[in-house]
């Protein structure tokens, strides 16, 4: 079953390039800080980059987003001749961090059959969290006449006893080394490995036990949660739903927007860190919000209540939901920050870091909400009790610790 869903792909990696100016983080990363993505493009200056692959999103703002696709596009075909091709691959990557800490990963193709973002799915891929169908189109005109794809979709797995990576790591020194290098702006380092032919089946054998219906009591089968890069990963689906509209159903499986480079992650890596991301209501009365918190009654089944911090400028303690609807404290509240702010008006804004939403929280009109750091091992059992979790449920890592790109692949 698992390798339908993953399996090797065609890759292209550049020719001899030094990654430290070739690999850049992910395009949804510093959207509010464009000095960083000032910094660089100084960098880069006009060496071969990733760079002028993507589109930073912090530029989405400017009124020149055709133009950049088109330069985009254009560069993508300049840059093709630079790419060597690494057919029916499947790579090892390590990622050391700055901090010190090792994350696997392994880069092949995903079916985007087998994917699917609507809650209640049950598809062997699922979203972990709500996507925001309007974030969609303007993916989609970077995508839709675009050469190549640049992956930076992190997909988890559930394995709790290392089935998958353990064995890569153990035979790397075996493996061709493809790639090595310092990342940028505080990106750490990067190795990739290719499989050979035996431990490729080893692992795909692997993946494929991770699907066996028999751990899942009777559920739909959840092999992969998309981590990182949902709105992506639907993208990528959608611009495949476009041309299945306009080809023959026998002829599906040859289209190359049918698959998506994407990375797999163990859930479990010691390096994977889920961070919080806490609720700060503004244009609020705190004292009306928190009493009706306190009257809040889901009636969901028996079982413990979701206990809820909170802060204001006047007060701060906690408030016990008895029988919430939702598997996780996240769900209870967002479900009731989503009715209260319909019924009486009012912002949320999605705060990292707790003493950043406490010092927002001095407001008069503010309340913060602070959540704690959810368990790995919650997410596959949230995702099959609730469908999907509530948008910006956990941030996988620190910014500088997403994906970045390096590896691509020929979708049309």
């Amino acid at each position: 079953m698992g390798r339908s869903v993953f399996s090797p792909a065609d890759i292209l990696l550049p020719h001899e390039a030094d990654l430290s100016t070739w690999s850049v983080i992910a395009c949804d990363q510093y959207t509010s800080q464009p000095d960083y993505w000032e910094r660089v493009e100084r960098r880069v200056g006009d060496r071969p980059s990733t760079l002028r692959l993507i589109l930073p999103e912090y530029r989405l703002s400017r009124g020149d987003v055709s133009e950049q696709v088109a330069a985009i596009n254009r560069t993508m075909e300049e840059y093709l001749p630079r790419l060597d091709l690494w057919p029916d691959a499947l790579i090892y990557v390590e990622r050391t961090m700055s901090s010190g800490a090792l994350r696997r990963g392994l880069v092949g193709k995903v079916d985007l059959e087998q994917y699917d973002y609507t809650p209640g799915s049950a598809a062997l891929i699922r979203a972990t969290e709500g996507t925001v169908l309007s974030r969609i189109p303007p993916r989609m005109a970077v995508r839709r006449d675009a050469v190549l794809e640049l992956p930076h979709v992190m997909l988890l797995i559930d394995d709790r006893e290392d089935t998958v990576f353990r064995p890569l790591t153990e035979g790397k020194s075996g493996f061709r080394r493809l790639y090595g290098g310092e990342l940028m702006e505080n990106g750490g380092s990067i190795q990739g490995w290719l499989l050979d032919d035996d431990a490729r089946d080893r692992t795909l054998a692997a993946l494929d036990r991770l699907a066996d219906p028999d751990r899942f009591s009777g559920a739909a089968p959840l092999l992969m949660a998309v981590g990182d890069g949902n709105h992506s990963l639907a993208t990528a689906k959608a611009c495949y739903e476009e041309q299945k509209k306009r080809t023959p159903p026998e002829r599906w499986a040859e289209l190359p927007s049918r698959y998506a480079l994407a990375e797999v992650v163990n859930l479990h890596e010691a390096s994977l860190l889920f961070h919080p991301i806490h609720r700060l209501l503004t244009g609020v009365d705190p004292a009306h919000v928190l009493t009706a918190l306190a009257q809040y009654a889901p009636g969901g089944p028996e079982g413990p209540g979701h206990t809820l911090d909170y802060v204001t400028a006047e007060t701060s303690g906690q408030i016990t939901v008895p029988r919430p609807g939702a598997h996780l404290p996240v769900g209870t509240l967002q479900d009731f920050i989503d009715g209260y702010l319909a019924a009486r008006g009012g912002t949320v804004d999605y705060i990292h870091g707790a003493d950043a939403a406490r010092t927002l929280a001095r407001r008069p009109d503010a309340v913060a909400f602070l959540l704690p750091a959810m368990d790995k091992g919650e997410l596959f059992p949230a995702i099959l009790s609730d469908g999907v979790l509530p948008r910006k449920t956990f941030s996988i890592g620190e910014a500088d610790e997403k994906r970045f790109y390096l590896e691509a692949r020929r979708i049309v």
